[in-house]
């Protein structure tokens, strides 16, 4: 099993390496196009390659003119089937954790709890793709509260790690008369400020952690970016007196993320490269917004 993943990860690793030529290549077309159609001379460092460059282009057409990334995109698939998430803690958590980790089984569909014990990262990862998991959350605490989410994608990633902050279970909730059952629903998403190509690229890890939702559905997951913390709600609705009174539920858990590093490869794999990181120069006011407007 451990040389086929390595076979697999090489594999994966060289059709990736060749969809990279296969980009700076098409970036290439792309300046002689738009030079062409701009009226502007050619760029002096393609004017060896313009001939070359001009044949392919007139051979293109709406399918081919863009480059594809099924290999470099890791979810291209993952409409095929529905997730199957595996949640698990640090070593030895506390009760608060566990309670944590409980309702998060409820909120992601099709996941399963495993109490870690003394298993290493590595034969967790294992496992999963033994057993066809999609993904592999971890939630880490500090002395009892939790304060770390890593989502892993499987086989090969990516990793996105997330500080967490500010957790209200279920039951710390005040007013318990207003929270709701915990449906089994796939629910409908609402994503919100992520536009840059990071933020894109954190709602992309995100929301595949969910199946797709009937339309029929009441329950609401919403991810909301604000100043680069991401806020996760969680709500039901019910609609007591037509479609003009609907009645917005919270059912919990509520928590805020924080993207501070995403990486090409499982959670077990040190050597895998950085795709993005949070540096402390990042921190000023010019640069903050990260993954939205």
């Amino acid at each position: 099993m451990f040389r086929r993943n390595q076979r697999l990860r090489r594999e994966y690793l060289y059709r990736k390496s060749l969809e990279g030529k296969e980009r700076l290549f098409y970036e290439k077309k792309r300046k002689i196009r738009e030079a062409l159609q701009e009226g502007k001379p050619i760029p002096t460092e393609l004017r060896n390659e313009e001939a070359a460059l001009r044949r392919e282009i007139d051979l293109e057409d709406e399918h081919t003119a863009v480059p594809s990334t099924t290999i470099d995109d890791e979810y291209a698939t993952a409409s095929e089937k529905d997730p199957k998430i595996l949640i698990t803690t640090s070593r030895n958590p506390s009760a608060p954790l566990t309670q944590f980790v409980k309702e998060l089984k409820f909120v992601f569909p099709n996941a399963q709890r495993m109490n870690r014990g003394g298993q290493v990262i590595s034969e967790i990862i294992e496992t999963c793709r033994a057993h066809d998991f999609t993904d592999v959350v971890l939630v880490h605490e500090h002395r009892g509260v939790p304060d770390g989410l890593v989502i892993s994608h499987l086989p090969f990633g990516p990793t996105a790690y997330f500080s967490l902050l500010n957790v209200v279970t279920r039951h710390d909730i005040k007013d318990k008369k207003t929270v709701g059952t915990m449906p089994e629903a796939y629910p409908h998403l609402i994503f919100e400020n992520f536009s840059t190509k990071i933020g894109e690229r954190t709602a992309t890890i995100l929301r595949h952690l969910f199946p797709v939702p009937k339309p029929d559905t009441r329950r609401i997951v919403t991810f909301v970016n604000q100043s680069d913390y991401i806020s996760f709600r969680h709500h039901i609705y019910e609609k007591h007196g037509g479609p003009k009174s609907i009645e917005l539920k919270e059912i919990g858990p509520r928590f805020e993320l924080y993207l501070f590093k995403v990486k090409l490869g499982t959670v077990d794999q040190n050597e895998a490269q950085i795709e993005w990181v949070s540096r402390p120069y990042m921190n000023t006011s010019k640069k903050r917004k990260i993954l939205g407007d």
